[in-house]
């Protein structure tokens, strides 16, 4: 699944242009919880550290969530993102 759609790049604060180019948002696989789709993001911020983000999607519609956590490495912002999905999937905090 690729989710680097340039109106998701907008959404997530990423550029095509400019000093922060799409390639420093980093998108994980997805993960199906329930029926929905829970897919954690990542980007690099201009700090050098990394934003965390996920988006959770039903069908045709999706929502996405900005995290307010920084977080050292990628690997730890997709861990707490996509725990962060699952808790607002399994706990019917999305509507």
């Amino acid at each position: 699944m690729c989710l680097t759609s340039p109106v998701l790049a907008r959404m997530l604060g990423a550029r095509l242009e400019g000093n922060r180019p799409l390639h420093h948002m980093q998108i994980p696989q997805a993960h199906e919880v329930g029926r929905y789709i829970v897919t954690p993001m990542t980007k690099l911020t201009e700090s050098g550290q990394y934003a965390a983000s996920v988006s959770v999607r039903r069908g045709m519609h999706d929502r996405v969530f900005r995290l307010i956590p920084r977080f050292e490495s990628a690997a730890r912002a997709a861990h707490y993102a996509l725990a962060q999905g699952r808790h607002f999937v399994l706990n019917n905090q999305l509507a």
